[in-house]
């Protein structure tokens, strides 16, 4: 293994932990902040399932983020993912929840602009219309699954101890689940730009065990995410969970199965392919904010309960946050690879060879 390539895959492990410690808040944010799932129960879930999720359901988003800007030396990789994980890192001290997506995209648009290369306006569109489109949808499935839940317990007369413990298996359950569907939506923005430069061989033991060397690389993000899981994320939990909202098990149980509904739309290969193949619409295979779905299944239940009970000023932080989050790590990593470039002397690029 060549150290030096670990060297500059630790930015990248740095924006996985930086991403544990944010996302980790709209996972089970909610059912801790209801006091129905311990904090540790919650980490040690969302650990293992995010992992899963990077390894075996990763492949689909790492492409798209490839077609907005192809960072094609190690160096130029290892400063875009450490503007990313920065910007991340800088903004979940604050408490605020931020987007991984929204950062990474940035930094990538940084080093094209740093490169003089042309960024892809139809996979920039694309991605842009998910920030707009996601929280949109994650409210109005929060709305109708809050509904048709509220009518099963309403006519189904369960008692209110067993509907207490159904709602914290059902967090635990689709906590799980979208722990998974993160970790496979958002395993490109940590690894995405070291696929093309990844020194490792395929894995394999006998029949058991078959590793290709991407998910290798994805098993290292998805331990970093796990890491910044449980080392770092009580503060942005607490917000997501508490504070902009003070929300019944079942409106929390509602939020996280609306945030994985989303998340797997956005993921799953297996699902756009069915539909393409029944000539129906199918979402693209984009790397979503699993900040944008949670707060967007926040403000739907708000909203529906007549938004009185929202704290409007925490929003409102959050939104300002999604917007500068992508600007602050377009300049962060500009300027830093002007710094890479002519005083440490890294080549932060490749030219393509012209063909004559």
């Amino acid at each position: 293994m060549d150290f030096g390539y670990l060297f500059f895959l630790s930015s990248g492990l740095f924006l996985g932990w930086s991403l544990g410690a944010n996302d980790a808040a709209n996972i089970f944010g909610t059912a801790v902040g209801t006091k129905m799932v311990r904090f540790n129960t919650a980490a040690v879930i969302a650990s293992i399932f995010i992992i899963l999720g990077a390894v075996f359901g990763g492949a689909g988003t790492t492409e798209t983020l490839d077609t907005l800007g192809s960072v094609n030396t190690l160096p130029g990789a290892f400063m875009v993912a450490l503007a990313a994980a920065v910007t991340v890192y800088w903004m979940s001290r604050t408490g605020i929840s931020v987007s991984t997506s929204q950062a990474i995209v940035g930094s990538i648009i940084g080093w094209n602009c740093y490169c003089g290369e042309s960024t892809d306006v139809a996979v920039f569109g694309k991605i842009f219309g998910t920030w707009v489109l996601c929280p949109l949808l994650a409210a109005a499935t929060a709305v109708l699954l809050y509904f048709l839940l509220r009518r099963f317990i309403r006519y189904s007369h369960v008692h209110l101890l067993r509907q207490d413990s159904y709602v914290r298996a059902g967090l635990i359950i689709t906590g799980a689940v979208c722990a998974y569907a993160l970790g496979a939506n958002n395993i490109a923005n940590i690894m995405g730009v070291f696929v093309d430069s990844s020194p490792f061989s395929d894995f394999k033991i006998d029949n058991a065990v078959y590793l290709t060397h991407v998910q290798i690389l994805f098993l290292l993000g998805g331990m970093a995410i796990a890491t910044g899981i449980v080392t770092y994320s009580h503060n942005v939990i607490n917000t997501v969970g508490n504070n902009m909202l003070k929300m019944t098990p079942l409106a929390a149980l509602t939020v996280v199965m609306a945030q994985a509904v989303v998340l797997l739309l956005f993921s799953s290969q297996n699902l756009r392919n069915f539909l393409l193949s029944h000539s129906l619409p199918a979402f693209p295979l984009v790397p979503v904010s699993s900040t944008q779905a949670v707060i967007g299944a926040i403000l739907g239940i708000g909203l529906l309960k007549g938004g009185r009970g929202v704290n409007w000023g925490i929003v409102g932080r959050i939104v300002v946050g999604w917007v500068v989050t992508p600007l602050i790590a377009l300049i962060i990593c500009f300027v830093s690879l002007f710094f890479l470039e002519n005083v440490f002397n890294q080549a932060v690029y490749q030219p393509e060879l012209e063909m004559f």
